[in-house]
């Protein structure tokens, strides 16, 4: 039976409908559950040769790599993070990109204990300083490519940094070592640790950082059983094939790569491909879902809009059996653009870095409605709340919250964190009466589906209206002249906001009175008028984040302060 099976009892294929797969998924494990061992060593040990991973680099040179070549390499590593004097709980930060150094350096840290923290190669050296001080960082391994040790050296001192080490051999200058040699010297055995130095499910595994979009970012800590939280985002979203491919677009250095780079693919016996580009081109990744014969596929609702803007007539597609999106609203038509290409629909999920996947459209017991999340997924009891923390009644906007108490283990779903490291307040606050809040807002329809609104600081309150940017973000991204939006409240003295947006257009289209004037007759047509946006500003690009999340924070302030 497929691995997974150990962990819900049952195959996939036994549910009949959503709703059995609501009254009877419920995940079971040891107490001592460790991914690294209960997964992937078992595959190795089952089924030595099964395809693990399928790499490509920028160059288009490939490697095919087994559970056993993973499991062997994984205990590598881990023998040499041990040779350095990494042990249980210490904090090790990978800056790793999409080489597959990673995938060993994550299952050689869970089988130490050690802690784990994703970071991306954008980081400035101000990035480095705050995050390493903040988690209390003791090695950092990042890649030899283009100038990232150096930003790391021009953020230090830091406090409690004890080693360095760089990949590809590059020369970065005293104190680095070189962590490709330091591993190759090492054996490819591992002895699962047992006393003091094993793993509880209950430890702490990994530490991801928000994204950040007002203040500094949070410290999100996950524990060992975070991975079994993504059965549902591979096995039943995801819809991997067992023996297939599976193609996630993402870094890893975003928690979205272990959504669909890793615990759910394998769990369901999938291979991964990975693809190490350095510019996303729509027409590069149609050639690579054609040559190695993609099955299952999840991208983000930006780069399937480039992505069926190109002649996919050209590509032979015919292996794909799936598709999912995550991060926006999908707009009807990029979904029916698709559909005519591939005869497939798009799945829609949503979660949070706190989370695993909370809502979604699982195949086959859910019909996809293009812009709406889904439902609340197995495993987790949700329920969108009003602001008198009733349940919000059909139709009306409320938080999306989680029904859990942070402090009791057993009482938390597998896959929402453990807690704000170090923040005992925020902790508090978000785990308030008996659940988590999301601080996401949406709205049911009549058969339970969820329609995202916006976070609760993003909704638009005029004139008695309450607006969520999204919804409005959604509309403007159908116009061809639009290449990217925000919207927020601009402040009015008669209405309380305006709804302004920020637009940013396609080459092509000039910032004039009467585009904006179209774009705002588009938005009358296309949702009910009083959403329109009364203030329309071209920009040259939009504030972001680190991880490309709009900053909207900043266009209210800077609206703010100019009256």
């Amino acid at each position: 039976m497929p691995i997974y099976e150990q962990f819900i009892g049952h195959s996939r294929d036994d549910f009949t409908s959503y709703e059995d797969l609501l009254s009877r998924y419920k995940i079971t494990h040891a107490e001592d559950f460790n991914f690294a061992y209960d997964v992937l060593d078992r595959l190795a040990e089952t089924q030595p040769e099964k395809l693990c991973m399928v790499w490509v680099g920028a160059d288009g040179s490939d490697k095919y790599i087994t559970f056993s070549d993973m499991s062997r390499s994984s205990s590598q590593a881990a023998n040499y993070f041990k040779s350095l004097g990494i042990k249980k709980g210490d904090f090790v930060m990978l800056v790793l990109k999409r080489d597959d150094l990673f995938w060993y350096c994550m299952m050689a840290l869970h089988k130490i204990g050690a802690v784990v923290v994703q970071a991306t190669n954008l980081l400035t050296a101000e990035d480095y300083k705050y995050r390493c001080n903040a988690a209390g960082i003791k090695m950092v391994v990042i890649t030899g490519d283009d100038d990232c040790t150096e930003r790391f050296d021009a953020g230090g001192p830091y406090k409690t940094v004890e080693l360095k080490a760089v990949t590809k051999s590059k020369n970065a200058g005293a104190g680095w070592l070189d962590f490709e040699a330091g591993v190759n010297a090492q054996p490819d055995t591992w002895q699962r640790p047992s006393g003091p130095e094993a793993t509880a499910a209950s430890d702490c595994m990994l530490v991801s950082f928000s994204s950040g979009t007002t203040g500094y970012p949070k410290m999100v800590s996950h524990d060992f059983t975070y991975p079994l939280g993504h059965l549902m985002t591979g096995v039943f979203w995801h819809r991997v094939i067992d023996g297939g491919l599976h193609f996630t677009i993402s870094d890893t250095g975003w928690l979205k790569s272990l959504w669909g780079k890793m615990y759910g693919q394998w769990l369901g016996e999938t291979a991964i491909f990975t693809y190490d580009f350095n510019r996303f081109n729509a027409a590069d990744i149609l050639s690579k879902l054609e040559k190695y014969k993609v099955t299952t596929f999840c991208l983000p609702p930006t780069m399937l809009r480039m992505i069926v803007n190109e002649d996919m007539s050209k590509y032979d597609l015919s292996s794909l059996k799936h598709c999912c999106t995550a991060g926006e609203a999908l707009n009807p038509d990029t979904f029916a653009k698709w559909r005519a290409y591939t005869g497939l629909d798009i799945y829609e999920g949503f979660g949070q870095t706190e989370t695993t996947i909370t809502v979604g459209t699982l195949y086959p017991f859910m019909e996809p409605r293009p812009g709406s999340m889904g439902l609340p997924v197995p495993g987790y009891d949700l329920l969108v709340v009003d602001e008198k923390g009733d349940e919000a009644p059909m139709g009306v906007t409320g938080e999306i919250c989680i029904r859990a108490r942070q402090k009791l283990y057993d009482d938390r779903p597998k896959g929402l964190f453990r807690e704000y490291y170090r923040n005992i307040d925020a902790t508090e606050t978000t785990f308030a009466n008996g659940f988590y809040h999301s601080g996401d807002t949406a709205y049911r329809d009549e058969s339970g589906y969820l329609w995202y609104v916006g976070r609760n600081d993003d909704i638009i309150k005029s004139s008695g209206y309450r607006i969520g940017p999204f919804e409005v973000e959604s509309v403007l991204a159908e116009h061809p002249a639009v290449l990217e939006s925000a919207v927020t409240g601009a402040p009015d003295p008669v209405r309380g906001f305006n709804v302004k947006a920020t637009i940013v257009l396609r080459h092509g289209y000039a910032p004039t009175e009467a585009m904006a004037k179209e774009l705002q007759n588009f938005v009358k047509t296309h949702t009910a008028p009083y959403k329109y946006p009364r203030v329309v500003e071209f920009a040259a690009e939009l504030p972001k984040t680190i991880s490309g999340k709009i900053r909207r924070g900043e266009i209210r302030e800077k609206d703010e302060r100019h009256g």
